[in-house]
Formats: structure tokens, C-alpha cells, sequence
């Protein structure tokens, strides 16, 4: 990668890229403003500061990434403005539109957003990105390289798009946390202890997740291939894929299009 990098906020999001990048390029350079103080497992050769004023004079950042949460993003922004005519910034908070970052840094600073999810923490992330007009080749390839270190990534044509994003891996997995908690609820209604049902649960979906990465077969046809025909798994299938309100198709439909109008509220 073989930048310099100014992370602005260094929580669970922030750190996990952090950790990444250092892992891609050990020689990157890093400044990191965090007011509440340095994470633990820094390495040493990061600088941690506590606001913008406190930056060294001769750190150039290539790039600043924007992680604080967005309510904190109007405090936050104004004082690296000093950096929009030479730094590309990449901002990682929801909600907060290339228009609004424009309105603080100028119409002429180049800015990507991107969606990323907690899975980057463990390397496993997928990261959407969109980008205004001044962003140039070198800046999408510097924006993607920041985001590979944790995860996949794509681009998206439109800005407006994120916000379905957001509502589909954004939050995903909040939705898969909730598919294990359900599952081993439903297994202690059967009859499981509530230990065992939780190990069952969580196992089956990390397993079932590693399966999907390493198959080059759909997942539906994953689905196909442990259902048999009138077996335990169909019968159960039956309830979960019914055409009705309560399915899952329809119940998925609804929490997403959810997801996505409120990302769109959040956006103004």
C-alpha cells in the first residue's frame, strides 16, 4: 500500500482497518486521532493523538479515513479541511452523503463512501464503495487497497444505492446473530439443553458460512443438496419458504426495505 494514512476515530471499525493495513504493509504510515486514547494492541509505530491539532506539522496524509459516528461527523469534519486540496478522504459513516462531506470540504476534494460490515474485525468484511467526480483512478485504487485489507469489495454506479446496501450487508449481520439466537431458542422448544442448542446453533452457521465461501456451487443449490425429499429438512423448509406474509421471503423483504427506507431518513 506503501501510504500515509490518517484514521480519524479508532473504535471497532477503525481499529479492525487499522490492523488490517498494518498486516498488508507494516511500512504504511499511520497517525490516528483518537480522544479517548490509544487502543489496546496498537503497534508501536503508530502515532496516536488526541484531536487534529496535535497532528505533526510534517505528517502528509495520501489518505483520511473518516470513522467516527456520524452524529460526531460536524464537529469532527471542519478541522481537516487544511487536507482537502491534497488528501483523498474515505469516509465510513453511515448516512453522511458525498454532497454532505462536498458541503465542509469543498466542491473540489476527493471523496469516496464506503460501506463496510463488522466481519472486517476478522478479516471477513465486504466493503461498498462510491466515489464523486474528483476521484481519480489512483484514488479508487487507493480506496479499494484500504478496504481489501479487510474484506471484499465492490463499487457501486450510484450513490443511492448504498442506502440498500446498508439495509443488505450493513446490518446482515446483525440478521445472521439473530438467526443463531432463534435457532437455539427453537432447539430448547424441542427439548435441547440451552448450552448444547447454543453450540449447535452457532457451529451449524459459522460451518455453514465457511461451506458457502469455499463451494463454488450456489446457495441454492447448498439448500438442494442437504434437503431430501419428504425428509426433516423439506418439512422444515415447508414452514420457512411459505408463500404467505409470515415466510421468510416475505419477512426478509420487509426488514430490508425497512433497513433501507431508514438509511435513507438517516441521510436527509
Amino acid at each position: 500500500m506503501s501510504a500515509k494514512l490518517l484514521l480519524v476515530g479508532c473504535g471497532k471499525m477503525g481499529g479492525a482497518m487499522l490492523a488490517g493495513w498494518k498486516q498488508a504493509d507494516p511500512a504504511t504510515q499511520m497517525v490516528v486521532v483518537e480522544p479517548f486514547g490509544a487502543p489496546k494492541g496498537l503497534p508501536d509505530d503508530v502515532i496516536v493523538v488526541a484531536g487534529a491539532a496535535d497532528i505533526p506539522a510534517n505528517f502528509q496524509p495520501d489518505a483520511i479515513v473518516l470513522a467516527v459516528k456520524p452524529q460526531m461527523m460536524d464537529q469532527a469534519l471542519p478541522a481537516y479541511v487544511r487536507y482537502a486540496g491534497q488528501a483523498l478522504f474515505l469516509s465510513i459513516a453511515a448516512g453522511k452523503t458525498l454532497a454532505y462531506f462536498e458541503k465542509f470540504l469543498g466542491s473540489d476534494a476527493r471523496i469516496v463512501r464506503a460501506m463496510p460490515n463488522t466481519p472486517a474485525a476478522v478479516g471477513r468484511g465486504i466493503s461498498a464503495l462510491v466515489a464523486n467526480g474528483n476521484v481519480d483512478d489512483r484514488g479508487r485504487s487507493l480506496a479499494q487497497n484500504l478496504l481489501s485489507a479487510v474484506g471484499e469489495v465492490t463499487w457501486v454506479a450510484e450513490e443511492s444505492l448504498l442506502d440498500a446496501v446498508t439495509a443488505v450487508s450493513g446490518s446482515g449481520p446483525a440478521y445472521v446473530f439473530l438467526l443463531v439466537e432463534t435457532l437455539a431458542r427453537a432447539g430448547e422448544a424441542a427439548g435441547l439443553p440451552a448450552d448444547l442448542s447454543m453450540q449447535l446453533a452457532r457451529a451449524t452457521v459459522m460451518g455453514s458460512g465457511e461451506l458457502l465461501r469455499q463451494s463454488h456451487e450456489s446457495a441454492e443449490q447448498l439448500r438442494r443438496n442437504v434437503t431430501s425429499p419428504k425428509g426433516t429438512t423439506q418439512a422444515a423448509l415447508d414452514v420457512l419458504m411459505d408463500d404467505g406474509p409470515q415466510g421468510m421471503a416475505a419477512l426478509m423483504r420487509r426488514a430490508i426495505a425497512a433497513a433501507t427506507q431508514r438509511s435513507r431518513e438517516l441521510a436527509g
